[in-house]
């Protein structure tokens, strides 16, 4: 085959990720098919390389959201998505660029993350039409659900019958076989039993039973997630998380977590965008320990971004025991990312509040107390097995503004508490995500987790229009006022580009009642010293720290509120505020 859409650096490249994954048995196989594809959506290697830098700046945060988030009336004629789109254009449009959507494909289960067809757009919520429509408001990011499909998917469906390519689509396994090294996410069992024509088998299925995993040791399989992949970048979405992509790869015997092949996948999908569609952005989603978590930099040469999964739990943790030691520690070893790489700093997701990034970061006896207070604020949590057959935590569910609730009541200790660990988030190096209900202050959602009996459920309610516009609209709600509050900091956040994702950062060890950054611009042209006061004490006018890089003769204002806030080298701090001081 003539490789027309190939120069030599790009053939070296794709051999090299072919024969780590498949070896040199299937590369002829691999480049053909990446030729087809590329011939397929019109794409030709472009001439210079972007710089992300420029790309991604201080003035973007991604507000990640349901594509039926915000419902309209019965009685109109408009698809969720259009509503969702005439909620944001009023309401976020022009402080906050990008949104995410979360799965809007058809889906069985896991509010979309059990996909029956990738390539269709989940009719109860619009079509391919309204994602168009929204990429040309904001910059759109999607997901590609990599590690399995749904049961109900015509995919599963044709390996039941044994119909060619998808009786090798997925992973049977002998139910005898010594699985206790595979890395569980989960307490359900890893092998569902399915009823084929040739008999009953035993199939992968990591996250549940109607999740059934895939099997990228087939390279036809890769292929389908690879045009998939190419597929929506042309439909709009120039943001592609790959969702629980660490588990992709299965060899028994080991842990089938973050195995060589899934991270050469990975710089597989990177070297393509790099090539052929530079502005794409590659995120992988990994709910682990920190240090595996930012191995999907690879270097330099894997995902764009990287959630900061520790980073939840940690605010959480030093906010409620007012104790900011931790995560000051846990900053402070942040390395710097490859070139063009840097952190997706969030708090709160769709899904529960993961606590695996939390081990090792703070002592066992301060991770009970913390998992415990979190069901005493009317939260769940979530288990899983571990290859001893204990159970232990994996996630807290509970909505991120009521993981925050004061035993006593207090409302406002809550909102000054949350709004403190969402301006740490905001201030800190990466680029900012905030899930749509951390925008919104949401409550615990316990009826709904009644309804599904998924705890999961308690952070994913769904608004009517009325009902949310009515509350940001209504002064007596935490909606509003939360909201109101975050947007000014977003907005005034934007103005500032010593706050860009991939400025400098230097984290500073006051003492445990502060945490404390220095933000740089990248070309050195502002200077922002962030601190937040973590504890419900007033730090006055008599505490004084020496180390901070201030001018004792000059007085400085707070940025978020421009009140004085630094006199004589003094620095005074209301409980749980955050200021920003130009220096």
């Amino acid at each position: 085959m003539d490789y027309t859409l190939f120069t030599k650096e790009i053939e070296e490249r794709l051999t090299k990720h072919f024969t780590t994954i498949y070896g040199e048995s299937q590369l002829s196989f691999c480049l053909d098919e990446t030729h087809k594809l590329l011939e397929k959506y019109g794409l030709k290697p472009v001439d210079e390389k972007i710089d992300f830098k420029k790309v991604w700046t201080h003035e973007d945060e991604v507000l990640i959201t349901y594509g039926d988030m915000v419902k309209p009336d019965p009685k109109e004629s408009v698809s969720k998505l259009k509503k969702l789109q005439q909620f944001l254009n009023e309401h976020v449009k022009y402080w906050i660029s990008t949104v995410h959507i979360l799965p809007f494909y058809p889906s069985s289960s896991d509010d979309g993350f059990s996909v029956v067809d990738y390539t269709k757009v989940n009719a109860s919520l619009g079509g391919w039409d309204n994602i168009e429509d929204l990429s040309n408001d904001f910059r759109l990011m999607g997901d590609l659900v990599m590690n399995h499909t749904s049961r109900h998917s015509s995919w599963f469906k044709n390996y039941l019958k044994g119909v060619e390519p998808y009786n090798d689509f997925f992973i049977e396994v002998n139910p005898e076989t010594d699985l206790s090294a595979v890395t569980r996410a989960r307490s359900s069992p890893l092998l569902t039993p399915v009823h084929s024509e040739g008999g009953e088998k035993f199939v992968w299925s990591t996250f549940s039973e109607d999740q059934i995993d895939v099997k990228f040791s087939n390279p036809v399989l890769l292929f389908r997630f690879l045009d998939i992949f190419l597929f929506y970048i042309k439909e709009g979405l120039s943001v592609i998380r790959l969702d629980a992509v660490a588990f992709i790869w299965k060899n028994i015997g080991t842990s089938c977590i973050h195995l060589p092949e899934a991270h050469e996948i990975v710089k597989l999908f990177r070297s393509i965008v790099d090539f052929y569609s530079p502005e794409t952005t590659i995120i992988t989603e990994t709910n682990v320990p920190h240090k595996e978590n930012i191995s999907y930099f690879g270097d330099g040469d894997e995902a764009h971004m990287v959630y900061q999964f520790s980073l939840p739990p940690l605010l959480l943790h030093a906010i409620l025991t007012e104790n900011a030691q931790y995560l000051t520690t846990w900053a402070q070893s942040l390395k710097k990312p490859p070139d063009n790489c840097t952190y997706f700093n969030f708090t709160s997701s769709h899904d529960g509040i993961g606590v695996r990034p939390l081990e090792g970061l703070v002592p066992l006896s301060e991770f009970t107390a913390l998992v415990k207070g979190m069901e005493r604020r009317g939260g769940f949590v979530s288990e899983k097995k571990n290859p001893d057959g204990t159970f232990s935590p994996y996630e807290l569910n509970i909505t991120y503004f009521d993981a925050f609730a004061d035993y006593s009541g207090s409302q406002s200790l809550q909102e000054r508490r949350y709004l403190c660990s969402q301006t740490i988030m905001l201030s800190l190096k990466g680029v900012p995500g905030i899930y749509f209900h951390n925008l919104m202050a949401t409550r615990n959602n316990v009826k709904g987790v009644s309804v599904t009996g998924r705890y999961r459920t308690i952070n994913r309610k769904k608004w009517t229009y009325e009902d949310l516009t009515d509350s940001l609209n209504d002064p007596d709600t935490n909606t509003y006022r939360i909201f109101h509050q975050y947007k000014e900091i977003i907005k005034k956040r934007n103005l500032h580009p010593a706050f860009h994702p991939f400025g400098n950062q230097k984290v500073l060890a006051l003492n445990n009642d502060i945490f404390c950054l220095d933000r740089t611009a990248i070309d050195g042209t502002e200077r922002i010293l962030v601190m937040a006061n973590v504890t419900g004490k007033k730090l006055n006018q008599e505490t004084e720290f020496n180390d901070l890089p201030i001018d004792r003769s000059v007085k400085y204002n707070d940025i978020i509120t421009g009140k004085e806030c630094v006199i004589n080298g003094i620095v005074t701090l209301n409980p749980y505020q955050v200021v920003w001081i130009m220096i």
